[in-house]
């Protein structure tokens, strides 16, 4: 491992971007580490402001050339029964530990500590950074990013999404929908079942319809699908509702999202879901007229299809992997994908230490990726 990837992951740590806060501190120290090696970047903010992707070029500003692109932002450590301070890099026993190492800051340190190599190689084709915010809430901030840059880089030729797969190229993976579902009844005392419509019961009923639908995707699973589970996914994460037992209760809610195997849509869930509640729903207002059902979708992001490409060839070649996998988990690969760029995944560490306490990569993830990226700033120097 270079000192100079260390250094950077050990930067990129320090930097507070759960979610929930600004990922401003972090673009500013990009943009003036670039700018101090001559490099012009581009904030696209968020609509208040209070976050930004970036975006820049090394290299001339021809077609051809390779984006790098990665999300600054990390998953919560709220409750989690951390070692070490999550947000000090932390050595030990041939690992690197704190929020983020795995999922995804290794990859864009080890890009940024590079940057001198890329300019002293003198490219031919050039490398793009694409660096996004809140990923970790639903692919977020990468469209506004991604439509800037169908218009404002020569066209790449491929998109590599570092998002944690032990460095072997991904070919394809799962599209997501979140879905939060309000469920508004009427309240009366718990002895009167009759005079109320118990919203937090009906809410039961409207979850084990998405759970017959889960288990009837699971009985009808092709066993040769590469996907693990190999069906699309049906889960419901919160349940809120209800004042008290001897209530019955008013509103009830609940979050829960789909995850489609390419080539399935999300939006076909919902729409047998909606079709679900309008059964439901004359039952609950014979009793009470202002009973209502409604489903927001609070995220979504497509499906990374695989559609063969350059992207899965020069990972391939510079991974030294004959081929390419798939994986259940969401990225932006589909958002970029979706706006005609040829994408594949391939990033340093794990999934599996992806969102846990104690978060690591290993070292030797940190070297394979320095490797990596020199095949590449070698391949778009020749």
């Amino acid at each position: 491992m270079q000192p100079q990837s260390l250094a950077m992951i050990e930067r990129l740590i320090g930097f507070d971007t759960v979610s929930r806060n600004s990922n401003l501190p972090l673009i500013d120290f990009v943009q003036d580490y670039l700018a101090r090696h001559g490099v012009t970047s581009h904030r696209v903010p968020s609509a208040d402001g209070a976050k930004a992707n970036l975006f820049a070029t090394i290299g001339p500003a021809v077609e051809g050339g390779v984006v790098l692109s990665g999300h600054t932002d990390v998953v919560p450590v709220d409750g989690q029964p951390w070692h070490s301070d999550p947000f000090k890099l932390t050595e030990k026993d041939g690992r690197l530990y704190g929020r983020g190492t795995c999922d995804m800051k290794s990859f864009i340190a080890i890009a940024l500590a590079l940057v001198p190599e890329m300019q002293q190689a003198g490219l031919k084709r050039p490398i793009h950074f694409a660096l996004s915010y809140d990923e970790e809430l639903g692919c977020v901030g990468a469209p506004a990013m991604i439509a800037r840059l169908t218009t404002e880089i020569a066209r790449p030729a491929a998109v590599i999404v570092g998002e944690p797969s032990s460095m072997k190229p991904i070919k394809a993976h799962k599209g997501m929908a979140v879905s939060r579902t309000t469920v508004i009844g009427h309240e009366a005392h718990s002895s009167q079942m009759q005079r109320g419509v118990s919203a937090v019961m009906t809410a039961a009923g409207l979850i084990s319809f998405l759970s017959e639908m889960a288990a009837a995707n699971k009985q009808a699973a092709d066993p040769a699908c590469a996907f693990v589970p190999p069906y699309s996914t049906v889960h419901v994460g919160t349940v809120n509702g209800g004042t008290a037992v001897n209530i019955i209760s008013r509103e009830c809610s609940f979050t829960w999202d789909i995850r489609a195997l390419p080539g399935e849509s999300a939006g076909d869930y919902l729409d047998r879901f909606s079709a679900h509640c309008d059964r439901v729903l004359p039952g609950m207002r014979a009793v009470a007229p202002e009973s209502a059902i409604s489903t927001e979708v609070l995220a979504a992001a497509p499906p990374l299809a695989d559609k063969g490409g350059v992207a899965q060839t020069i990972a391939m070649r510079l991974s030294g992997c004959a081929c390419c996998g798939v994986v259940p988990y969401v990225t932006e690969g589909g958002q970029f994908q979706e706006a005609g760029f040829d994408v594949v995944i391939c990033g340093p560490g794990s999934i599996d230490q992806a969102h846990q306490p104690n978060e690591y990569i290993a070292i030797e993830q940190v070297e394979a990726c320095e490797t990596f990226m020199r095949k590449l700033i070698a391949e778009l120097a020749a």
